[in-house]
């Protein structure tokens, strides 16, 4: 019999895939959900560590499929303290499952940076913070006129030496490759065979492009508008007559997934709720893509790797490049949340999915976590009127 005492969350509403459940009664043993529903129905454990609600949310931790860094650190630093770092950073944020997603680098930084990775997921430990559930191998396969705050120098054509290796080493769960590259299509058979979500992404692909890209196992776009073809963009590079783009395409596949910026610089309120109307929240996730300066005064600070990283500047809400556009966020999941229910018509259940769930889901992780379901791994917030985190559970394990 196990020496560690029940959780009990109590005095919140339960926020499930589909509804919310008022008054409900979460309880943990061991690290996973034994049982959940509303209070008149669930027996309290004599022995349980009760946790109150105060009439907050009790929630899903969250999932980020794409995110950099925070407190200071790129986990394309290649250190395993930085990669902690990050992990930390973003369980301050509700984040309890985190893809570390790699920029464009050398061959070497990259390597570097899954060891790295691999190290802090193994330790595990709550002191580590967000859980390592896998790797988003992201750069560097970017097209050249779309690398946007990426190093340039450090953009290539897929290499099916490094990228075969990457996905043997079992880190790999996310892949992203630009579809019109040359062997791009080998790039999305390989990542799916080995169990990837394959993605296109920093793309100018046009449909025909992208067609081939979804014959070859591809289904989700990064960051939906952002480095990515458009039918203007598209006519540029292809002349007339015009052609569909990314956009087009992935509205029109319902099996395709993407993912949407909610940091209120990136995307106006009417481009998140036409996310939201047109992929629903079975199809659309939230991400951060933060760097570094999550939780950093305003200053200049590296994207990617700290020693030959492109510079940016946060201003406090918003990184930036001067002259060259917006550089990723610099808030956690929370901020995207709250971003998304205050600006779409999404109920919170909806929400919390597009934060937890589908991105479980679409990573191959929602049989462990994404959601409050029994025998699921305890990974649960407790969330104020605000939808701010007040305490963070990993696997049972309070993050503090």
């Amino acid at each position: 019999m196990s020496a560690v005492k029940p959780l009990c969350f109590v005095h919140g509403t339960l926020v499930l895939p589909g509804s919310s459940v008022p008054d409900g009664v979460l309880v943990c043993e061991d690290g996973r959900i034994a049982a959940l529903g509303r209070a008149a129905e669930i027996r309290i454990p004599n022995n349980s560590v009760v946790i109150d609600a105060h009439s907050g949310l009790i929630a899903p931790g969250f999932v980020d499929i794409h995110v950099h860094g925070g407190d200071g650190a790129d986990f394309m630093d290649g250190t395993e303290a930085a990669a902690r770092t990050v992990c930390r950073a973003h369980a301050r944020h509700g984040t309890t499952s985190i893809f570390p997603t790699t920029t464009t680098g050398s061959p070497a930084q990259i390597r570097a940076m899954l060891d790295a990775c691999r190290a802090v997921r193994d330790a595990g430990g709550i002191d580590s913070g967000a859980r390592v559930a896998g790797i988003h191998f992201y750069g560097p396969y970017f097209a050249a006129t779309k690398v946007g705050c990426h190093r340039p120098e450090d953009r290539r054509d897929p290499d099916p030496e490094e990228y075969r290796a990457a996905f043997a080493s079992g880190l790999v769960r996310i892949a992203t490759c630009a579809a019109e590259l040359p062997g791009a299509e080998d790039f999305y058979r390989a990542a799916a065979a080995a169990g990837c979500l394959a993605t296109c992404g920093h793309s100018n692909a046009n449909w025909s492009e992208m067609a081939r890209a979804y014959a070859a196992g591809m289904r989700h776009v990064d960051h939906f508008w952002c480095a990515m073809s458009s039918v203007p963009a598209i006519r540029e590079r292809c002349g007339y007559p015009m052609q569909g783009s990314m956009e087009q395409f992935v509205i029109f596949h319902s099996e395709m997934s993407t993912e949407v910026i909610a940091d209120g610089c990136h995307l106006a309120p009417e481009l998140l709720e036409y996310a939201y109307r047109m992929k629903g929240a079975a199809r659309l996730c939230l991400c951060t893509d933060a760097n570094r300066a999550l939780g950093l005064p305003p200053g200049e600070y590296a994207f990617g790797p700290e020693e030959s990283g492109s510079t940016f500047v946060s201003d406090g809400k918003v990184a930036s490049q001067p002259g060259r556009g917006l550089a990723s966020a610099i808030v956690g999941m929370d901020t995207m949340v709250r971003t998304m229910a205050r600006a779409t018509s999404a109920p919170l259940h909806d929400v919390i999915r597009m934060a937890s769930l589908t991105p479980a889901e679409r990573a191959g992780i929602a049989e462990e976590t994404g959601s409050l379901a029994v025998g699921k791994r305890a990974d649960v917030l407790v969330l104020d009127a605000t939808l701010a985190p007040r305490r963070v559970f990993i696997g049972g394990e309070e993050f503090a």
